[in-house]
């Protein structure tokens, strides 16, 4: 019987997959188009894209339904099929896996706004929302829900909680941070910093802490809020960050830290005891098959030690 996804990272590191948005869009989906509609209409393009990065290495692949939630998928159609995008995204990162063994992780992104008193969506309409994507995500047989991208902790709490009422087998919960260069500071935009969030997301019942994307995270800062996670918790942490930091070059955003040098600042993360590593923001297969050399050669060292 295959091992559960916290079962084998109580043995060994995992690699998680790159980004997705804008693997998309070089596939074609145009400017503000809805991929997680993709799923249903455009499949083949989907399992390409996350073959990829299963051929570069990842042990995870986390499906493309960052804003397959009810509202999100609202503002780009009228009675979206939020059931059949969901459980469509979870099939095909197993046909993307083909006979080889992965974890898929259900990923549930924000809703995309402020809940009431602070903007119009009723706590109870994201609790709706949420609970119907993870319902989805788990019935089509994800390994694990991953709640990413979060800068609210009210926000984070009710995303797990879905997952959790849906029976996900594992939660693991993501938050972004930014690193200001004026308080040299990890918070989020809501001022939310690590170790808050540890606090607040073991409690919730998060089965792995995550953090993930966010304004000047590259693998040195998420390396940091790794670090400050272990110190305020024995959980497990996930770590996405981005492919060093962004320029605009000819109208296009650029991220500049190539996969060799991203790879070359892999080491501390997998001394740190980072039980899963993956990318965000400007990464490619190319950074995913670099980051897994790198951990090839931590786990070799480690076994023969």
């Amino acid at each position: 019987m295959k091992k559960t996804l916290l079962e084998t990272i109580k043995e060994h590191p995992l690699l998680g997959d790159g980004a997705m948005g804008t693997q998309l869009q070089e596939a074609g989906l145009e400017s503000g188009g809805c991929g997680e509609a993709w799923n249903l209409d455009e499949p083949d393009r989907v399992v390409a894209i996350q073959r990829r990065y299963v051929e570069a290495g990842s042990d995870c692949l986390i499906t493309n339904t960052f804003g397959g939630s009810r509202i999100m998928l609202e503002r780009h159609t009228a009675n979206p099929d939020v059931v059949g995008i969901n459980k469509a995204a979870v099939e095909v990162a197993r046909r993307a896996f083909g006979d080889r063994d992965g974890f898929v992780l259900g990923d549930i992104g924000p809703f995309g706004g402020l809940m009431e008193p602070y903007g119009e969506i009723t706590r109870a309409e994201v609790d709706r929302a949420f609970a119907e994507q993870a319902r989805a995500l788990v019935e089509a047989g994800a390994d694990a829900i991953i709640v990413e991208t979060q800068t609210v902790l009210d926000e984070a709490g009710a995303a797990i909680a879905a997952a959790k009422a849906a029976g996900a087998p594992c939660v693991i919960a993501s938050m972004a941070f930014d690193f200001t260069q004026e308080t040299h500071e990890l918070r989020t935009m809501m001022g939310t910093g690590p170790d808050e969030a540890a606090t607040f997301l073991e409690k919730a019942g998060a089965d792995v802490l995550g953090l993930n994307c966010g304004t000047n995270i590259d693998m040195a800062r998420a390396l940091a809020a790794v670090q400050r996670y272990r110190e305020c918790s024995a959980l497990p942490v996930m770590a996405q960050p981005n492919a060093g930091q962004p320029e605009l070059k000819k109208l296009k955003v650029i991220y500049d830290q190539t996969p060799e040098e991203m790879s070359a600042q892999a080491g501390d993360m997998f001394e740190a005891g980072i039980a899963i590593l993956g990318a965000c923001c400007g990464s490619t297969p190319a950074h995913i098959a670099a980051l897994r050399e790198r951990m090839n050669q931590f786990i070799e060292a480690k076994n023969q030690s």
